[in-house]
């Protein structure tokens, strides 16, 4: 069974420089949660990890994070798809932790708990960072231009790494429906 691992700012709901603190400040991007869903129909593991330094900066309660986890579950499984598995750093960019992006520690959890092998698993992320963390467990780096869009020559991105507008056209690509040369 393929896997995939997704950001979840940026790459699945829309971003915000103030943090997403509730329920109600979180927002699907177009055809995102669509996308997830087809992934699952099709047979893919699905892991979200994401950086939530909210939590760190007294900005947002865990118990939110997860209401708002639960909010992003029910909306894919209305759309009959699932996810597998959510993993959030809670920490500061200035602690010292194994999970924060660019470090591995969210891609090896999720790995490890649902079963699959990193090597060669597509992560898409819409920073440098959620790109070095699959770079550093030798995963598939994949970004798109949603989020903090970051230009790729500009951020020292690999110029080989895959780019797509959205989450939706990543996942068609993925799942053949369309080539990268015609996208």
């Amino acid at each position: 069974m393929p896997a995939i691992i997704l950001d979840r700012d940026g790459v699945i709901n829309r971003d915000s420089a103030n943090f997403i603190k509730s329920v109600d400040e979180w927002e699907a991007l177009p055809g995102s949660l669509e996308a997830i869903a087809r992934l699952a129909v099709a047979g893919w593991q699905i892991a979200v990890c994401t950086n939530q330094s909210g939590i760190a900066r007294g900005l947002l309660h865990p118990a939110t994070l997860q209401d708002i986890h639960d909010h992003l579950r029910v909306q894919v499984q209305e759309l009959g798809g699932r996810i597998d598995g959510i993993y959030a750093c809670p920490h500061g960019p200035e602690h010292s932790c194994g999970c924060r992006k660019p470090a591995p520690g969210l891609l090896l959890a999720a790995a490890r708990d649902l079963g699959f092998v990193l090597a060669g698993t597509p992560v898409i992320g819409d920073t440098a960072r959620d790109l070095t963390a699959a770079a550093n467990v030798g995963a598939r780096p994949i970004l798109v231009r949603t989020g903090k869009a970051e230009d790729k020559s500009a951020a020292g991105i690999d110029t080989n790494v895959e780019v797509y507008d959205d989450l939706r056209q990543a996942v068609s690509v993925l799942l053949g429906e369309r080539t990268m040369e015609n996208p």
